[in-house]
């Protein structure tokens, strides 16, 4: 039980980074393209309470998938309507793919200092110390990579989507903006039918893989 509650304690600040990031890089590339939406709503912040969503922070926490709450956006106010929505939306999840592979640099920098540290040398606040800096590097990579991953799914309210409208023919787009309000009910069944692990584990080993050739 201790250890359990200790390893929530640490993860709970790569969870709050993870999310953070996410929204602040949508807003950040928002107004750089031109829409103030996400500045005057108060989400260009790196404030984490102005970004998070409860539920989406606790499904994240405990079944490593999750969201944000979605920074508000005006795509009427950028020049080029479609290339904006694909790089507000793409700039969440490229935030994160970076995010994870910093955070996978210092968990094995760290690994590389603590051994050349004699066990014996510590004391037992360093050693937990120790102990719970790399539960929160760990989790560091793996909330990053997962809500990258989880975004980058094509079925509304997620990033993907949007890359997804933005690519398509407008007709298309219209015919597909009537079935929208159907969408959190797609995500809840890919979630219960295990679609969303089959996509998201394996792509998950695949960058984490590709993380340790890279060292």
């Amino acid at each position: 039980m201790i250890d359990t509650i200790f390893r929530f304690a640490w993860s709970i600040p790569s969870l709050l980074f993870a999310i953070t990031i996410h929204e602040y890089a949508h807003g950040m590339m928002a107004d750089y393209l031109g829409d103030p939406t996400p500045r005057l709503s108060g989400r260009l912040t790196l404030n984490p309470i102005a970004h998070l969503d409860p539920i989406g922070a606790i499904s994240l926490l405990i079944f490593r998938f999750g969201w944000a709450k979605p920074v508000p956006i005006n795509p009427l106010n950028f020049k080029d309507y479609r290339k904006g929505m694909i790089l507000t939306a793409l700039a969440g999840p490229f935030s994160n793919f970076v995010s994870a592979f910093l955070f996978s640099w210092v968990f094995k920098f760290s690994m590389h200092l603590l051994a050349h540290i004699p066990e014996a040398g510590m004391s037992n606040i360093a050693s937990i110390f120790a102990r719970g800096w790399l539960i929160l590097l760990v989790n560091g990579v793996i909330f990053n990579l997962v809500l990258a991953i989880f975004n980058l799914i094509p079925v509304p309210p997620l990033d993907g989507s949007m890359v997804l409208f933005a690519l398509l023919p407008a007709r298309w787009e219209y015919e597909i903006e009537k079935y929208k309000s159907y969408s959190y009910i797609i995500l809840i069944l890919l979630v219960f039918t295990g679609t969303i692990s089959k996509i998201l584990y394996p792509a998950l080993n695949f960058f984490i893989g590709t993380f340790n050739l890279l060292y």
